[in-house]
Protein backbone atom coordinates (compact mmCIF):
# COMPACT_ATOMS: atom_id res chain seq x y z
CA UNK A 1 0.00 0.00 0.00
CA UNK A 2 1.10 3.24 -1.09
CA UNK A 3 2.13 5.63 1.80
CA UNK A 4 -0.33 8.85 2.38
CA UNK A 5 0.82 10.46 5.45
CA UNK A 6 0.61 13.93 6.25
CA UNK A 7 4.34 13.81 7.91
CA UNK A 8 7.31 12.95 5.95
CA UNK A 9 8.56 10.40 7.81
CA UNK A 10 12.71 10.35 7.46
CA UNK A 11 15.18 7.30 8.41
CA UNK A 12 18.54 8.93 9.07
CA UNK A 13 21.20 6.45 8.25
CA UNK A 14 24.98 7.60 9.05
CA UNK A 15 28.05 6.49 10.57
CA UNK A 16 28.87 9.48 12.66
CA UNK A 17 26.55 10.39 16.05
CA UNK A 18 27.08 13.58 15.94
CA UNK A 19 25.52 13.97 12.46
CA UNK A 20 22.48 11.86 13.26
CA UNK A 21 21.76 14.20 16.11
CA UNK A 22 22.50 17.25 14.00
CA UNK A 23 20.38 16.19 11.90
CA UNK A 24 17.14 14.71 13.85
CA UNK A 25 16.80 17.93 16.11
CA UNK A 26 16.81 20.10 12.80
CA UNK A 27 14.55 18.17 10.94
CA UNK A 28 11.85 16.96 14.32
CA UNK A 29 11.84 21.19 15.05
CA UNK A 30 9.84 21.09 10.94
CA UNK A 31 6.08 20.81 11.13
CA UNK A 32 5.68 18.29 8.32
CA UNK A 33 8.92 16.32 9.03
CA UNK A 34 9.32 13.31 11.62
CA UNK A 35 12.57 11.28 12.03
CA UNK A 36 11.43 7.67 12.87
CA UNK A 37 14.80 6.07 13.35
CA UNK A 38 18.92 6.24 13.19
CA UNK A 39 21.12 3.49 12.17
CA UNK A 40 25.29 3.64 11.75
CA UNK A 41 25.51 1.29 8.78
CA UNK A 42 23.92 0.25 5.81
CA UNK A 43 22.54 -3.08 6.67
CA UNK A 44 21.13 -1.96 9.88
CA UNK A 45 19.33 1.26 8.21
CA UNK A 46 17.96 -1.21 5.71
CA UNK A 47 16.67 -3.58 8.15
CA UNK A 48 15.29 -0.40 10.13
CA UNK A 49 13.67 1.01 6.85
CA UNK A 50 11.78 -2.58 6.37
CA UNK A 51 10.60 -2.11 9.63
CA UNK A 52 9.47 1.75 9.54
CA UNK A 53 8.57 2.28 6.07
CA UNK A 54 10.26 5.84 6.68
CA UNK A 55 8.95 8.11 3.05
CA UNK A 56 12.82 9.14 2.67
CA UNK A 57 15.94 7.76 3.62
CA UNK A 58 19.40 10.07 4.40
CA UNK A 59 22.01 7.95 3.54
CA UNK A 60 25.95 8.45 3.94
CA UNK A 61 27.75 7.07 1.39
CA UNK A 62 30.91 5.83 3.11
CA UNK A 63 29.69 3.57 6.31
CA UNK A 64 30.94 0.36 7.62
CA UNK A 65 29.35 -3.36 7.11
CA UNK A 66 27.32 -1.98 4.51
CA UNK A 67 27.98 1.36 2.30
CA UNK A 68 25.48 3.98 1.33
CA UNK A 69 25.62 2.47 -2.49
CA UNK A 70 24.78 -1.37 -1.30
CA UNK A 71 22.40 -0.55 1.15
CA UNK A 72 20.41 2.11 -1.33
CA UNK A 73 20.27 -0.83 -4.19
CA UNK A 74 19.29 -2.91 -0.94
CA UNK A 75 16.75 -1.06 -0.40
CA UNK A 76 15.32 0.22 -3.70
CA UNK A 77 14.61 -3.51 -4.09
CA UNK A 78 11.67 -3.45 -1.93
CA UNK A 79 8.47 -3.06 -3.13
CA UNK A 80 7.18 0.12 -2.41
CA UNK A 81 10.72 1.37 -1.28
CA UNK A 82 11.49 4.85 0.11
CA UNK A 83 13.23 7.84 -1.22
CA UNK A 84 17.01 7.79 -1.28
CA UNK A 85 18.74 11.31 -0.45
CA UNK A 86 22.75 10.64 -0.55
CA UNK A 87 25.16 12.66 2.17
CA UNK A 88 28.68 13.08 1.51
CA UNK A 89 30.98 15.70 3.09
CA UNK A 90 31.72 16.83 -0.20
CA UNK A 91 31.39 16.36 -4.31
CA UNK A 92 32.74 12.47 -4.73
CA UNK A 93 33.39 12.83 -8.44
CA UNK A 94 33.80 8.67 -8.23
CA UNK A 95 30.00 8.30 -6.25
CA UNK A 96 27.78 10.46 -7.85
CA UNK A 97 27.27 7.95 -11.22
CA UNK A 98 27.02 5.28 -9.36
CA UNK A 99 24.47 6.32 -6.50
CA UNK A 100 22.27 7.52 -9.24
CA UNK A 101 22.32 4.20 -11.00
CA UNK A 102 21.77 2.55 -7.82
CA UNK A 103 18.50 4.92 -7.39
CA UNK A 104 19.59 7.67 -5.27
CA UNK A 105 17.03 10.80 -5.72
CA UNK A 106 19.76 13.26 -5.05
CA UNK A 107 22.85 14.32 -3.23
CA UNK A 108 23.09 16.41 -0.07
CA UNK A 109 26.16 18.09 1.55
CA UNK A 110 26.67 17.51 5.21
CA UNK A 111 27.33 21.01 5.87
CA UNK A 112 23.96 22.02 4.68
CA UNK A 113 22.24 24.33 6.71
CA UNK A 114 18.97 23.19 8.65
CA UNK A 115 16.67 25.11 5.73
CA UNK A 116 18.54 23.49 2.91
CA UNK A 117 18.10 20.20 4.82
CA UNK A 118 14.50 20.35 5.53
CA UNK A 119 13.33 21.56 1.67
CA UNK A 120 15.64 18.68 0.43
CA UNK A 121 14.06 16.40 1.82
CA UNK A 122 10.57 17.74 1.12
CA UNK A 123 11.83 17.69 -2.26
CA UNK A 124 12.25 14.20 -2.34
CA UNK A 125 9.51 12.96 -1.06
CA UNK A 126 7.83 14.85 -3.54
CA UNK A 127 8.97 12.60 -5.95
CA UNK A 128 11.46 15.53 -7.57
CA UNK A 129 15.29 15.39 -7.86
CA UNK A 130 17.48 17.03 -6.03
CA UNK A 131 20.53 17.46 -8.67
CA UNK A 132 22.34 20.57 -7.96
CA UNK A 133 24.62 21.79 -11.23
CA UNK A 134 27.69 20.61 -10.22
CA UNK A 135 26.14 17.14 -10.09
CA UNK A 136 24.64 17.05 -13.10
CA UNK A 137 28.06 18.13 -14.45
CA UNK A 138 29.36 15.30 -13.02
CA UNK A 139 27.19 13.11 -13.81
CA UNK A 140 27.67 13.92 -17.64
CA UNK A 141 31.43 13.93 -17.32
CA UNK A 142 31.26 10.73 -15.75
CA UNK A 143 28.94 9.60 -19.01
CA UNK A 144 31.70 10.96 -21.11
CA UNK A 145 34.19 8.84 -19.53
CA UNK A 146 32.58 5.82 -19.74
CA UNK A 147 32.01 6.79 -23.44
CA UNK A 148 28.31 6.14 -25.11
CA UNK A 149 25.32 4.62 -24.17
CA UNK A 150 25.21 1.78 -22.05
CA UNK A 151 21.35 0.62 -21.40
CA UNK A 152 19.78 -2.15 -23.63
CA UNK A 153 16.38 -0.55 -23.43
CA UNK A 154 16.46 1.82 -25.81
CA UNK A 155 13.56 0.65 -27.74
CA UNK A 156 11.28 2.20 -25.13
CA UNK A 157 12.36 5.81 -26.17
CA UNK A 158 9.96 4.84 -29.00
CA UNK A 159 6.91 4.88 -26.45
CA UNK A 160 7.18 8.39 -26.42
CA UNK A 161 5.80 11.31 -28.21
CA UNK A 162 7.71 14.08 -30.07
CA UNK A 163 6.95 16.49 -27.77
CA UNK A 164 7.54 14.18 -25.23
CA UNK A 165 11.31 13.12 -26.37
CA UNK A 166 12.00 16.76 -26.75
CA UNK A 167 11.30 17.22 -22.87
CA UNK A 168 13.00 14.40 -21.73
CA UNK A 169 15.85 15.77 -23.82
CA UNK A 170 15.66 19.04 -21.87
CA UNK A 171 15.61 17.71 -19.14
CA UNK A 172 18.74 15.54 -19.23
CA UNK A 173 20.64 18.59 -20.37
CA UNK A 174 19.55 20.46 -16.84
CA UNK A 175 17.25 22.50 -17.20
CA UNK A 176 14.50 22.78 -14.72
CA UNK A 177 10.64 22.55 -15.48
CA UNK A 178 10.48 26.83 -15.61
CA UNK A 179 13.22 26.90 -18.25
CA UNK A 180 11.76 23.88 -19.89
CA UNK A 181 8.49 25.43 -19.96
CA UNK A 182 10.08 28.83 -21.47
CA UNK A 183 12.05 27.21 -24.20
CA UNK A 184 8.78 25.05 -25.68
CA UNK A 185 6.62 28.14 -25.18
CA UNK A 186 4.10 26.11 -23.07
CA UNK A 187 3.25 26.18 -19.27
CA UNK A 188 5.14 24.86 -16.55
CA UNK A 189 1.82 22.32 -16.19
CA UNK A 190 2.22 21.21 -19.14
CA UNK A 191 5.92 20.01 -19.14
CA UNK A 192 4.81 18.30 -15.37
CA UNK A 193 2.12 16.56 -16.93
CA UNK A 194 4.27 15.36 -19.84
CA UNK A 195 7.00 14.44 -17.48
CA UNK A 196 4.63 12.60 -15.38
CA UNK A 197 3.86 10.11 -18.55
CA UNK A 198 7.69 9.99 -19.79
CA UNK A 199 8.27 8.46 -16.10
CA UNK A 200 5.13 5.91 -16.63
CA UNK A 201 5.72 5.17 -20.12
CA UNK A 202 9.51 4.33 -19.82
CA UNK A 203 8.94 2.91 -15.85
CA UNK A 204 11.08 5.66 -14.15
CA UNK A 205 10.75 6.86 -10.94
CA UNK A 206 12.11 10.50 -10.73
CA UNK A 207 13.62 13.27 -12.40
CA UNK A 208 17.34 11.59 -11.34
CA UNK A 209 16.21 8.30 -13.27
CA UNK A 210 15.47 10.34 -16.05
CA UNK A 211 18.39 11.97 -16.84
CA UNK A 212 20.68 8.86 -16.43
CA UNK A 213 18.25 6.82 -18.58
CA UNK A 214 18.16 9.68 -21.51
CA UNK A 215 22.18 9.56 -21.31
CA UNK A 216 22.69 5.83 -21.23
CA UNK A 217 19.85 5.56 -24.15
CA UNK A 218 22.20 7.70 -26.33
CA UNK A 219 18.78 10.38 -26.79
CA UNK A 220 21.16 12.86 -24.92
CA UNK A 221 24.94 12.37 -25.34
CA UNK A 222 27.71 14.66 -23.55
CA UNK A 223 28.56 17.76 -24.78
CA UNK A 224 24.71 18.56 -26.02
CA UNK A 225 23.61 21.58 -25.47
CA UNK A 226 19.94 22.98 -25.75
CA UNK A 227 19.13 24.21 -29.13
Amino acid sequence: MGRVRVSIRVLIVDDQGMVRTGFRVFLNVQPDIEVVGEAADGAAGVEMAARLLPDVVLMDIRMPVMDGLAATRALLAEPDPPKVLMLTTFDLDDYVYEALRAGASGFLLKDASAAELAEAVRIIAAGDALLSPSVTRRLISEFSRLGGPRAPSAKRIDDLTERETEVLALIAQGLSNVEVAARLVVAEQTVKTHFGRILQKLGLRDRAQAIVYAYETGLVRPGDRPA
